[in-house]
């Protein structure tokens, strides 16, 4: 190693980066097939594509291109505002919600800090933890998902920030809304408590629950959003945090100016106005939800209950599976990176895509199989 190198911190050389869902054109290179029939089922999109509405405002966004945007983001600021009944100064815009996450770690974590999370949780916490050069606390997971009370017991007197995602990324379970005001009158007001809501749309009606109402009394209450899953723009990396404006200031005092490009803002403010859309989006998830739980069941594949837009399926050994689905033409996400070698991801995809992951998957683990 250069000696420059040498002298970066010991915690940003031993990090290990976050791995993303496999392209379908990196497939195509690798192994000679037609990128047009490959099936990706690995990163949680949205099936539908873009919405129309926010097609049409993005194209006309285009004219604008040889200027900066907005690095206020004035307009998306006011369209969120208004779709979600907060203060503009409340708001801290994002290139992701990946990006709000990290300016949160950022903003209120250091050295001798420390941070708490669940096992089997979203990695960007722990990367953005380890980026910062605090100290990770990880929780064990009951049932492969949040157990709140071992949370609230793992905060110490160092403790400065703790990440809950509901639904949770990559297992898709969930908590209560009871469970999440519990957990918030437990934690120390000094604590800053993470919200990752990035698959809240997906939820069904029993089971929502109004977090944002919560920002009135929790002022260490920070909640992220995005617009890559339910809204469809994955590919423009828009996301939003909402928080006590107090906190939202100093988030924004180190959040890169135009960290959100014009076309973003454009689409994200009609996404925001296109509920037929998102309710479209939502009940095609629920039925290839469905679809592909009982596909599953067919197979004698146990999964975990999700309510996100994805599901996890164990399989035996997943890495040798999810090489043999690569072969098969099919990109699913093995979750080895987060302590289930035996399990795989799988998006919920159009009908079409689910039943041929469902296809690919029974002659894979079909005997004799090479």
């Amino acid at each position: 190693m250069i000696d420059a190198c040498e002298r970066a911190p010991a915690w940003i050389r031993t990090f290990a980066p976050y791995v993303p869902g496999k392209p379908a054109s990196e497939l195509a290179r690798e192994l000679g097939l037609d990128e047009a029939g490959i099936v990706k089922l690995a990163s949680n999109e949205n099936p539908l594509g873009v919405s129309p509405k926010a097609a049409s405002a993005m194209r006309a966004a285009l004219a604008d291109l040889a200027r900066y945007p907005d690095a206020n983001g004035f307009a998306l600021k006011s369209a969120i505002a208004a779709h979600h009944g907060v203060d503009m100064a409340a708001i801290v815009l994002g290139n992701g919600s990946n990006d709000v996450l990290e300016l949160a770690a950022r903003t209120f974590l250091a050295p001798g800090a420390s941070a708490v999370f669940s096992r089997h949780a979203f990695a960007v916490y722990a990367l953005s933890v380890q980026a910062v050069g605090a100290t990770a606390i990880e929780v064990p997971a009951r049932d492969f998902g949040h157990d709140l009370e071992a949370m609230a017991s793992a905060v110490r007197a160092d403790t400065r920030m703790l990440f809950v995602a509901n639904p949770n990324n990559p297992t898709g379970t969930f908590v209560t809304g009871e469970a999440l005001c519990a957990l918030l009158a437990r934690v120390p007001r000094n604590v800053v408590v993470v919200l990752d809501e990035a698959y809240t749309e997906y939820l069904r009606d029993e089971d929502r629950y109004d977090a944002i109402s919560w920002l009135q009394r929790h002022e260490n209450l920070v909640i992220t959003r995005t617009f890559s899953k339910a809204y469809g723009l994955a590919g423009m990396r828009v996301g939003f945090a909402l928080a006590h404006p107090d906190v939202a200031d100093l988030m924004n005092r180190i959040r890169q100016p135009f960290n959100v490009n014009t076309v973003a803002q454009a689409g994200a403010i009609a996404c925001l106005e296109d509920t037929d859309y998102v309710a479209r989006s939502r009940r095609m998830n629920d039925e290839g939800m469905a679809q592909l739980e009982a596909g599953f069941a067919r197979l004698g594949l146990p999964v975990i209950p999700s309510r996100g837009n994805f599901v996890c399926v164990r399989v035996g050994n997943g890495a040798a599976v999810f090489g043999s689905l690569l072969r098969e033409g099919v990109i699913v996400r093995p979750v080895g990176g987060y302590a289930m070698p035996e399990w795989l991801r799988v998006s919920v995809g159009l009908p079409s895509e689910n039943e041929r992951c469902l296809d690919a998957l029974r002659a894979v683990l079909a005997p004799g199989h090479r």
